[in-house]
């Protein structure tokens, strides 16, 4: 079995401790240190604990998106709207508007996560 990444956290020393030497009896692993990044996410420690951030991130996105140096307004939307196939045709390559939902989407979803965990 190859395991690319492991992730052990939690406020019980002795027990990761006792953890990571059983993993390091019957597989062969390597400790990294401190994390940096997690699932493209900055992760910064501090005394009084972690700061997520994903800035990096979203600049990657502004960036495929070709809307660095943009301003944001806020515009509701009807979250069920459908497009027409005429509406389609006036954005132009629609599966470039797909994955920056799907990335947007997936960096929501992340977040959730990981802020839950920690």
């Amino acid at each position: 079995m190859y395991l690319d990444t492991i992730v052990i956290t939690g406020d019980d020393t002795k027990g990761i401790d006792s953890l990571k030497k059983y993993l390091q009896k019957y597989f062969q692993t390597k400790n990294p240190g401190s994390m940096k990044y997690f699932l493209g996410i900055k992760m910064a420690r501090f005394k009084k604990g972690i700061l997520l951030s994903q800035r990096k991130c979203i600049l990657d996105l502004h960036s495929k998106a070709v809307m660095l140096g943009c301003m944001s307004i806020g515009s509701p939307i009807d979250v069920n709207a459908k497009l027409l196939p005429t509406q389609e045709e006036f954005l132009g390559d629609v599966g470039r508007y797909k994955g920056l939902v799907e990335k947007l989407n997936y960096r929501t979803v992340i977040t959730d996560i990981t802020s839950q965990s920690i």
